[in-house]
């Protein structure tokens, strides 16, 4: 192992370890989301510098999905806690239960399809948890569920497919 992998790997461990310590403990959240945000970052910088040939390691692999699964929701809540009014979240909420489980998946299911090369994954993921939730948006009358909606949805594939970049970029 060169000494740019041992950093990508050590970039990512953290970030991982950052995410579900904050995921499990729920102790400053947004300090864990931001350590996570900041090493993701890091390492994709890292990876897309360097000069080494790109072939998925098992250990970068795996980290990352930890990271996208656990540290998603970690940065998803904190997105939301910049755009929403405190209110409006506990009715967004009870309308669309079950946000925290699909985000999980839906983060695991994008990162894996982008990791394995399968770009439709994408649009399938995408398709099923739109339609899947398309009746308790299209019946509910508060626009803050829609919003709720797309702002987690958008927020938890970035991070997911930052995540498989860094997978797919780590040296």
């Amino acid at each position: 192992m060169t000494g740019t992998e041992i950093v990508d790997t050590i970039l990512v461990a953290l970030a991982a370890l950052a995410s579900v310590v904050g995921l499990a403990t729920g102790k400053a959240p947004r300090l864990a989301a931001g350590a996570s945000l900041v090493l993701v970052a890091v390492a994709l910088l890292w990876g897309w510098v360097s000069d080494a040939d790109h072939e998925l390691d098992k250990t970068v692999t795996v980290l990352a999905a930890v990271v996208a699964v656990a540290g998603g929701g970690l940065v998803t809540t904190q997105v939301f806690s910049f755009v929403e009014d405190p209110e409006r979240v506990t009715r967004a909420g009870s309308v669309l239960r079950g946000g925290a489980w699909i985000g999980a998946l839906e983060r695991l299911a994008v990162y894996v399809a982008l990791v394995a090369g399968w770009a439709p994954g994408l649009a399938i993921v995408l398709a099923v948890k739109g339609l899947g939730r398309y009746p308790e948006l299209r019946n509910h009358e508060d626009t803050g569920v829609a919003e709720r909606f797309i702002i987690g949805t958008f927020t938890s594939v970035l991070w997911a497919v930052a995540c498989a970049g860094v997978a797919v970029l780590a040296p």
